[in-house]
């Protein structure tokens, strides 16, 4: 059993599989635990008024793209990583879950196969 704090001393209580107790055995936490949903999407809420709202504002930008088949940013200066860029928003205000992986919505972070100085010489 993998030596645990007071405070979470019970937090595996319930689950099943032995292998992942004495070592890092992801696959083994998974078969022993996993169970399918087959239902349907009766669960789910619908989408909330500023969920909705963010995603219009999403959609001005695609439509954009769509319009001109050009993507609406890139970002020429960074080569990208997971932490390249600072933390992005579509609405500040409205957003709960924070994690555009640039700082702009729809701006297209470059993963360049030459390095950022071909990403610079081609421009």
């Amino acid at each position: 059993m993998i030596p645990v704090s007071p405070p979470y001393s019970d937090a595996w209580a319930g689950f099943c599989g032995n292998d992942w107790q004495n070592s890092i055995n992801v696959r083994d936490f998974i078969q022993h635990n996993y169970t399918p949903y087959e239902g349907d999407e009766a669960f789910l809420a619908p989408a909330t008024p500023a969920t909705t709202a963010l995603w219009q504002k999403v959609m001005e930008g695609i439509r954009q793209e769509n319009a001109t088949h050009a993507p609406v940013d890139f970002d020429l200066n960074v080569a990208t990583t997971i932490t390249a860029h600072g933390p992005g928003y579509i609405d500040k205000e409205r957003e709960k879950v924070v994690g555009l992986q640039t700082d702009k919505p729809l701006k297209r972070a470059l993963h360049p196969y030459g390095g950022i100085n071909m990403i610079r010489s081609s421009v």
